[in-house]
């Protein structure tokens, strides 16, 4: 039978880096707001007295989400700082070319057209600083908005998101549409870019 605070943790590891509400996870449990807040608690002391557990359970506008202890940073920033091209996964470059194109855009958005959870693949664009979030969407929940950054430009050599291919005309595609299909547009539109200015 799963604790109560196994039910907690669960909710908040899938909710990534946009958290979730007491609201939310009172519903999903079935526990009083109260209990909720006990358990979250138990749960951050208990990742406090770990010396060996890297996490830890913060707060914002009363939305909850597990993160890295701040003693890490320096080793994090060791880690993804300057990442080179190689360094991101074909799930990290298709989010990627999915906030790209439709931003500003939900997780939520991002994972109907990937059809897969990216929660992780989010955190880690978000610590290579190539998306950042910008605002919540008006809608139930009010799910971060996320769209790219300065460093997105420079990765990828542009000076600004007008001289971003474009994508080519494909049956009207719209949100929704097959990930796979505008990841293998990207990649061309990227390489055909990259293959334009080596001629010039």
């Amino acid at each position: 039978m799963l604790s109560n605070l196994a039910k907690v943790e669960s909710l908040l590891f899938v909710s990534g880096s946009e958290g979730i509400s007491l609201q939310q996870l009172a519903e999903c449990t079935g526990m009083l707001k109260p209990a909720v807040k006990d358990q979250l608690s138990c749960l951050q002391n208990k990742y406090h007295n770990d010396a060996d557990c890297s996490i830890e359970v913060i707060s914002t506008e009363d939305r909850y989400r597990i993160a890295t202890k701040k003693d890490f940073a320096f080793l994090l920033k060791r880690y993804f700082e300057e990442p080179s091209m190689t360094a991101l996964s074909r799930a990290s470059l298709e989010t990627l070319a999915i906030v790209a194109y439709y931003q500003p855009v939900t997780r939520v958005q991002i994972e109907e057209i990937r059809g897969v959870q990216s929660s992780g693949t989010l955190r880690k664009l978000l610590t290579y600083n190539l998306i950042s979030e910008k605002g919540r969407l008006d809608a139930p929940g009010k799910p971060i908005l996320y769209i790219t950054t300065e460093s997105f430009l420079d990765y990828f050599n542009l000076k600004k998101l007008a001289d971003l291919p474009p994508l080519p005309e494909k049956d009207g595609m719209q949100l929704g549409d097959d990930g796979q299909d505008l990841m293998e547009l990207f990649d061309q539109t990227l390489q055909d870019e990259k293959q334009r200015k080596e001629s010039v």
